[in-house]
């Protein structure tokens, strides 16, 4: 094999004049920088590569004296890198050191992993090389290192605008060392999403107050079967079984009515019926002994407002002491503009925090952070899926960044 070097201003253009020497063919088997850009100094990259001695075949250059931006860019656009070869080796060398022999040196095996590491990062930095004329206009240039977290989050459905917002204060305050490489970028850009990600504490019950929660969103979205998690954790979850309370909005659904008189019966739980308004603070009131009461509401579209001003006049005929905490139940696989309209739409019954539904089925969460952070609501629980109770979560932001960033994955729940 011929190992032959090349240089220039950018990996970008060292490569470029490696193809224009030996084409295609060659593999890469280094990147260097040789001179940091400083004042009244240019870059300096230098990358080797290898090539078989029998398709090296060295093309005569053609020098030009000067060449346009635009010429200069079509060609950088034109370049393409097979980086198969060089994934393939760090596969090959990691699975040698999973197999190592006991004699051989822990520390040995630790500086190898940490060079493959290095090797990798090298690898997906030459992926994004031409990021910069990729990325969308921005008044502020996303440097290559941040081209993976970036395609991330707005590939997972999260609102163009925040995206940039938080790259732009990422790029001004991120410490300068962290930027040396995509995984120090990515554990930085998780800590502050989860910051930026607010989330109600699970509370309890007490000898002076009772928790009173009243489920309202749309039809489909998992209210009933969220209100019967909440019964079963309540009741036999917790440090100490509570006495729970159901109370039924939704007479209008037969099935949703049964559904939960059969909870009812099975965890023994009291249970209460309201047809109009007026009946809703005597329900409460004929469950004053219960430490929860849990209040489903009947579904409707957001855009159906006689169904929304129904569940209104309900909470406004609420003469008893009980403070009632609104949570709107929305399903995590819808858009964010879908999201919007729904949060906007129930937005006047006074809602305290959300919960989302259905994160085993989607797998996009930039819509559910950017709810969030356009509304100021925080989370209160997570539904993962239709088992009772084990399927609802306590809502962590880092969970959320977690899902956003690397997809969701019940494994990591426990």
């Amino acid at each position: 094999m011929k190992i032959l070097t090349f240089s220039g201003a950018t990996p970008a253009e060292a490569l470029r004049r490696a193809q224009e020497d030996v084409g295609e063919e060659a593999m890469l088997i280094e990147t260097r920088e040789l001179q940091k850009k400083s004042l009244g100094k240019s870059a300096l990259y230098e990358i080797v590569v290898g090539i078989e001695e029998h398709l090296y075949k060295p093309k005569k250059r053609q020098h030009k004296k000067t060449e346009s931006h635009e010429s200069l860019k079509q060609q950088s656009s034109e370049v393409l890198f097979n980086i198969s070869e060089a994934a393939k080796q760090i596969s090959q060398i990691a699975e040698v050191t999973e197999v190592a022999k006991p004699h051989e040196s822990s520390h040995d095996i630790k500086l190898v992993k940490d060079e493959i590491a290095k090797l990798a990062d090298k690898v997906k930095l030459i992926q994004h090389m031409f990021w910069e004329e990729k990325s969308p206009h921005m008044e502020i240039a996303i440097p290559s290192e941040f081209a993976e977290i970036y395609k991330l989050s707005l590939q997972s459905g999260m609102k163009q605008e925040h995206l940039d917002e938080i790259m732009r204060l990422s790029l001004e305050h991120m410490p300068s060392k962290m930027r040396e490489n995509s995984h120090s970028v990515k554990r930085y850009f998780q800590t502050l999403l989860r910051k930026m990600v607010p989330v109600r504490l699970e509370s309890l019950p007490n000898s002076r107050s009772k928790k009173v929660m009243m489920l309202v969103g749309p039809t489909g979205v998992g209210k009933t079967t969220s209100i019967a998690k909440l019964a079963a954790r309540y009741s036999y979850l917790m440090e100490k079984n509570y006495e729970v309370g159901l109370v039924v909005l939704d007479t209008y659904r037969i099935g949703a009515v049964e559904q939960l008189m059969q909870y009812a019966r099975m965890m023994k739980l009291g249970i209460e019926t309201v047809v109009d308004p007026p009946e809703f603070a005597n329900a409460l009131e004929s469950l004053h002994y219960c430490d929860y009461i849990l209040i489903d509401t009947m579904g409707s579209s957001p855009y159906d407002k006689h169904k929304i001003e129904k569940i209104y006049e309900c909470l406004k005929a609420n003469d008893t002491p009980f403070t009632i905490d609104v949570i709107l139940v929305m399903p995590s696989s819808i858009k964010y503009e879908d999201m919007q309209a729904t949060y906007n739409n129930f937005a006047t019954l006074g809602v305290d925090t959300i919960m989302f539904t259905k994160l085993d089925e989607t797998r996009g969460f930039g819509n559910i952070f950017s709810l969030v952070y356009e509304t100021k609501k925080p989370i209160s629980y997570f539904s993962i899926g239709q088992e009772v109770p084990e399927d609802l979560v306590i809502a962590k932001s880092e969970m959320l960044v977690e899902c956003l960033l690397n997809g969701f994955d019940r494994s990591k729940l426990s």
